[in-house]
């Protein structure tokens, strides 16, 4: 389904993926736009974690074809995706416990001098002040999701909203273009959740695309102007919240999915 009213930023057509006979993904297309904020619900085990890990690259895909900006990306490894623009946060965040809140933030700066040896110790001034910058910068990010308070401290104190939103911070520092957020209400305090939503619109009215996942109905309401529903790997739907939470087949197989 390709129900973007723009011209697509991130593209995907026909992504299949099969564990032995199962298949997880089987045949979803999607075009996200530029200033796009498409959701992706359904029932546990639709497939939707296994369709972000494909566009990620945290998996291969068996068949079918990504593209950013126009760039072929279906075989380019996670960190090439990264530094062409596509980045994720994870449903259950994965900060460095022991390094403080800004190191956080400062290790997903891309192009970084200190990673290589040679410019180390051939050129320190440039890596000193490469550092000072990126810290400036992350410091900017950390006031934006209201952790600035926090940067001293190390992950490992965060409550779980915060880290949620250390997870925006640390994704925002590598310059995306397209986001894919992994339920970022998933283990919220509520008094965080208005926050959070916020701070994804504002990331949105900067010009970043973001594709969501989430359980949480009334944030996809407020978030998402369109939703894809998956169901045993394929695409069943697609269209407004409103309309689509209507449908006697959405409802159904959510039914389905629910415990006995």
């Amino acid at each position: 389904m390709t129900g973007s009213s723009q011209p697509p930023i991130l593209k995907a057509r026909g992504l299949t993926k099969a564990f032995g006979g199962f298949r997880a993904v089987n045949d979803i297309s999607l075009d996200l736009g530029a200033s796009d904020i498409l959701g992706v619900i359904g029932p546990n085990g639709a497939g939707k974690s296994t369709l972000f890990n494909l566009l990620a690259g945290a998996l291969p895909v068996d068949s079918g074809t990504i593209e950013l900006a126009g760039t072929d990306l279906s075989r380019a490894r996670p960190e090439a995706r990264i530094k062409a623009g596509l980045g994720r946060t994870f449903q259950i965040p994965r900060p460095f416990p022991r390094m403080t809140v800004l190191e956080n933030v400062m290790t997903s700066a891309q192009g970084q001098r200190g990673e290589s040896l040679f410019s180390a110790l051939m050129a320190p001034r440039q890596v000193a002040a490469q550092e000072r910058a990126n810290a400036s910068r992350a410091r900017e990010i950390l006031d934006f999701v209201s952790l600035a308070h926090l940067e001293d401290q190390p992950a490992s104190v965060l409550s779980g909203g915060q880290r949620k939103l250390l997870e925006l911070a640390r994704v925002m520092m590598a310059d995306p273009r397209v986001i894919l957020l992994d339920e970022p209400a998933a283990g919220v305090n509520p008094a965080l959740l208005d926050l959070i939503i916020d701070r994804i619109l504002a990331i949105n009215k900067l010009g970043i695309a973001i594709l969501l996942i989430e359980h949480n109905m009334e944030m996809i309401a407020r978030l998402c102007p369109r939703v894809i529903v998956m169901a045993a790997g394929k695409a069943l739907a697609e269209g407004a919240p409103a309309e689509i939470t209507k449908r006697a087949d959405v409802i159904d197989v959510y039914l389905e999915g629910m415990p006995a």
